[in-house]
């Protein structure tokens, strides 16, 4: 049978390229649930294309204009958060695709869990917010994640079969993104068109800042933690400019796996949906021979501080990744309309991880107000 897919971010990076993915293998997903934010034009142009059961524009102010559109194309049409949440816990697919950006992503797929459900995890918010609380609910309703973003496929992939802690570390690693051995007098003056010129990937405007400042590399030590049980010192990462080792895991006798491939999102999406097996595609493959020589180095957290930031975060945990999310995401908004600077950002989070009140062990309500204060305080440094 084929398994049933909702898309939650259809219109985003990731939403189109898993489109692909599914187009590309007819034979084994079809389509129940699309959802996009607020770009209803594109939201339209795939549910024509692809014919899905249900659509989810979340502006509600856009409903009128998506429902005009597919009247006659017997799809569903629904709109606003609750319907987000409302169908994420129904029973109409076998697996969602979670891929809203950021904190917006997080009440529909605790909505998936809470109905046991299998959720391919893009949305790497969800874990650094929630992490203890989304873990939690996971083996409550033995629901399962499997994670899409390409450094957590590859642990995934490389611990897939072996025993129960047998892990002695694993390595995320980053690939520098654009500004790869820049310095601060560089960094100051930069703006969003250098730092959205990713040299291997092809991402959103919100993960390509955040690899930039590798800001996306301290979300990913933090999300690690969570999917995989993992105590923080047993989180390193490592540069690695080329992009073909995704990451790597050590084991308890030393020896090392590493998942290796071209930067191609496709694969780590294809792998989660057709989870626990591996499905042929044209996928361009590796070659040694073009790759003479793969180089790894430190991160160098003093000029990139967000790193150093959410590693701090990490260690104190708490409401602290809460914080540092929160402010992360209203700082990259900001510098994407040229209202910051590239190095301001970490000063801004730096600022709402001293102000905003710690919480050792918050609730989920308390997550949902440290989101709301912290965007408020971020907010209020920025000119």
């Amino acid at each position: 049978m084929k398994k049933r897919v909702a898309i939650y971010g259809s219109t985003g990076s990731i939403g189109t390229q898993a489109l692909d993915v599914v187009e590309a293998h007819a034979d084994l997903f079809e389509l129940e649930i699309l959802t996009a934010h607020s770009n209803a034009g594109l939201l339209i142009q795939q549910a024509k294309k692809y014919r899905p059961n249900m659509v989810v524009i979340s502006d509600e102010s856009k409903y009128e204009q998506v429902n005009d559109a597919l009247s006659g194309d017997h799809i569903k049409v629904f709109a606003g958060e609750k319907s987000l949440i409302d169908l994420a816990g129904s029973d109409s697919y076998d697996i969602l695709l979670a891929a809203i950006v950021g904190f917006a992503g997080l009440s529909s797929t605790i909505a998936a869990l809470q109905q046991g459900k299998t959720v391919a995890l893009a949305n790497k918010e969800t874990l650094v917010v929630a992490g203890d609380i989304v873990s939690e609910l996971v083996s409550k309703h033995h629901a399962s994640l499997i994670p899409v973003d390409s450094e957590h496929s590859a642990i995934f992939q490389c611990i897939v079969g072996e025993a129960a802690g047998a892990v002695e570390k694993i390595v995320l690693t980053a690939s520098g993104g654009p500004f790869l051995g820049k310095k601060p007098n560089y960094l100051i003056n930069v703006k969003k068109d250098h730092a959205l010129q990713h040299p291997n990937w092809t991402m959103g405007a919100k993960i390509t800042i955040d690899s930039a400042s590798l800001m996306n590399k301290g979300l990913e030590m933090i999300e690690a933690k969570w999917l995989f049980g993992l105590q923080n010192e047993q989180i390193e990462v490592i540069v690695h400019a080329q992009s073909i080792i995704h990451s790597m895991v050590q084991f308890v006798d030393g020896s090392m796996k590493a998942q290796m491939g071209l930067p191609d999102m496709k694969l780590p999406i294809q792998y989660a949906l057709a989870f626990p097996h591996r499905v042929q595609n044209d996928f361009k493959r590796f070659e040694f021979k073009n790759f003479p020589s793969l180089t790894f180095e430190a991160a160098d957290t003093k000029t990139f501080r967000n790193l150093a930031l959410a590693k701090e975060a990490m260690y104190k945990g708490g409401n602290a990744p809460c914080v540092l999310n929160a402010a992360n995401e209203v700082v990259v908004d900001a510098f994407l309309k040229n209202k910051v600077g590239f190095l301001e950002m970490s000063d801004i989070i730096e600022s709402c991880l001293e102000k905003v009140a710690f919480i050792e062990k918050p609730t989920l309500n308390d997550y949902v107000l440290c989101n709301t204060e912290t965007r408020a305080l971020a907010s209020s440094f920025i000119k």
